[in-house]
């Protein structure tokens, strides 16, 4: 399957971590894992909701079906629902079905070799820095962004 609407290779988002695929995936479960309490959650819904394109959504959302993420009933009370308990589902699981999230990591500045051995520039700094954002999404459970404090933005909004 083919994800076009990507604005490029994670260095070229905004966040610089995530493809919009994945960051629309991300914020796509989250919503659903909140909304989902009454039954499925239809993407129109979700579209309208995180003003994201509908068409592109339903593609995204399908994908992450066919992976065992979510759910997908057909019908008029038809949607999306999670497959996997919100304490069960780690970030790394949505993302890495568009995203290559692990301890491999490219180099920051672009170089084809980059290693401890053969270190760019930035290389010790961004070690870590890779090394906490793998972790980071490694342990991370849709169940405890959903549980941040009162007071904080939704973790699907922006």
């Amino acid at each position: 399957m083919s994800f076009d609407h990507d604005d490029g290779p994670y260095w070229e988002t905004e966040v610089g971590l995530l493809s919009d695929t994945a960051e629309y995936a991300l914020r796509a479960v989250l919503y659903i894992a909140d909304n989902s309490e009454d039954g499925p959650v239809r993407v129109d819904t979700v579209a309208e909701a995180l003003e994201l394109p509908r068409n592109y959504l339903s593609k995204i959302l399908h994908t992450l079906a066919k992976q065992g993420i979510l759910r997908s009933t057909r019908g008029p009370a038809g949607g999306f629902q999670l497959a996997v308990p919100a304490e069960e589902l780690t970030l790394q699981r949505i993302a890495s079905v568009f995203d290559a999230i692990g301890p491999r990591r490219g180099c920051l500045l672009g170089r084809p070799e980059c290693s401890d051995n053969n270190p760019c520039p930035a290389h010790a700094h961004w070690k870590g820095v890779a090394e906490q954002i793998s972790r980071f999404f490694r342990e991370k459970t849709v169940a405890e962004l959903l549980r941040e404090p009162a007071g904080a933005a939704a973790p699907w909004s922006y």
